[in-house]
């Protein structure tokens, strides 16, 4: 049998309750010039599991743009940009990739990506050389490391250059660029990237800081969407008693869509997607807000296609 023909989709999103006066506000008092968006990078961690690919997925407090349960990620450090040993794409091919003219935006967008990810998560996407990964990194001192780098006590380039390590930047795969409604008091332009595990790393929550992270298979958090099951695991005020919709945003929901559809990381990471922006938009539908986004329904490395 043929595969479906792909399409794209308007789809409807739920707006989360604390999105909602913000909202309101924006209808009913005349649409404004929106609030400049921050450049921030996100990275979608990825495994094989017994239940299909597997994500990992933390809170985050005090109405982040990226959601409260959503990828490890932030917006981007003035020193984001400066100069660091790199191996794999250089910034200039990049910045071909991702469509932006500026080489040190293109750097910064990857060194935030992975300095994000190694504060939350303590995976650590460098190594000696272009063929070698950092083994082992979540002893004490590692931990006092990542402390450091998200406090700004240490800059993420003095940490790669005074152990001789490098940026694998081959590790990561560019997914899509996603930039927060219009309405949002708190906007960010995201690119959202793509890596595997590595092998002898574990992923552990910050000290001090984080306060529920783990993996979790995408298909099954998409069974359980209309469900409360994941916001009360993670026990938070604003996640209990809330469905998938109500604690993260669109560009969540769609990315672990696509990781459902997959036959495993190796495919989803060789998968040629075309890099997309998204917007949504705020619709009224039926007199309930709802955010609009138009998707394709493509699968990404699978052969298996899912719908809401």
């Amino acid at each position: 049998m043929g595969a479906p023909a792909t399409e794209t989709l308007s789809r409807h999103f739920e707006l989360p309750l604390d999105q909602q006066p913000a909202a309101e506000n924006w209808v009913n008092h005349g649409e404004r010039t929106p609030r400049a968006a921050r450049r921030a990078s996100s990275v979608v961690l990825l495994r094989d599991g017994t239940h299909g690919v597997e994500t990992y997925l933390g809170y985050r407090r005090g109405n982040s743009p990226l959601g409260a349960i959503a990828f490890p990620g932030g917006s981007e450090e003035h020193d984001d940009d400066a100069a660091v040993a790199w191996f794999g794409p250089t910034p200039g091919q990049w910045a071909q990739k991702l469509g932006i003219l500026d080489h040190r935006e293109a750097r910064a967008r990857i060194v935030c990506a992975a300095r994000e990810l190694f504060e939350e998560t303590g995976v650590l996407l460098a190594g000696a050389d272009e063929l070698s990964v950092l083994e082992n990194c979540s002893s004490r001192e590692w931990m006092e490391l990542r402390q450091a780098v998200a406090e700004q006590d240490l800059s993420f380039g003095e940490l790669l250059n005074g152990r001789g390590l490098g940026l694998r930047t081959d590790l990561l795969r560019p997914l899509a660029r996603w930039f927060s409604p219009d309405f949002a008091h708190r906007r960010f332009d995201t690119w959202y990237f793509a890596a595997a595990m590595p092998v002898r790393q574990q992923a552990s929550l910050l000290d001090g800081k984080g306060t529920w992270a783990a993996w979790k298979s995408a298909a099954a958090l998409l069974e359980e969407r209309s469900t409360t099951v994941l916001g009360d695991e993670v026990a938070h005020r604003d996640t209990v008693g809330k469905t998938l919709s109500q604690t993260t945003v669109p560009a969540v929901e769609v990315i672990l869509e696509k990781i459902a559809t997959t036959r495993g990381t190796i495919a989803y990471l060789a998968h040629r997607r075309e890099l997309r922006t998204f917007h949504p938009q705020l619709v009224d539908a039926g007199g309930e807000f709802v955010l609009e986004v138009s998707v394709s329904t493509a699968s990404e490395g699978g052969i298996c296609w899912r719908s809401r």
